[in-house]
C-alpha cells in the first residue's frame, strides 16, 4: 500500500503527549483519512494518508 506522509513527529515526545495522533485526529475531523504510524528506522511517528490515484478503476 502506498501512502503519503503529511507530518513527522519525533518519538521522544513528552510523557502523555501524542502529537501524531492528535494531528491525525484533526485531519480526520476535516475529512482526510489520516492515521498515525511508527517509523522504526527513523524513530519517529508519521501521519499518513493512502495515496490517491487519478486513474483508479481503469
Amino acid at each position: 500500500m502506498l501512502r503519503t506522509v503529511l507530518e513527522q513527529f519525533p518519538a521522544g515526545g513528552p510523557r502523555g503527549s501524542w502529537p501524531a495522533e492528535e494531528f491525525a485526529a484533526a485531519r480526520r475531523g476535516e475529512g482526510v483519512a489520516a492515521e498515525g504510524v511508527m517509523d522504526l528506522e527513523q524513530d519517529a511517528f508519521l501521519v499518513v494518508v493512502p495515496q490517491q490515484y487519478a486513474d483508479r478503476g481503469r
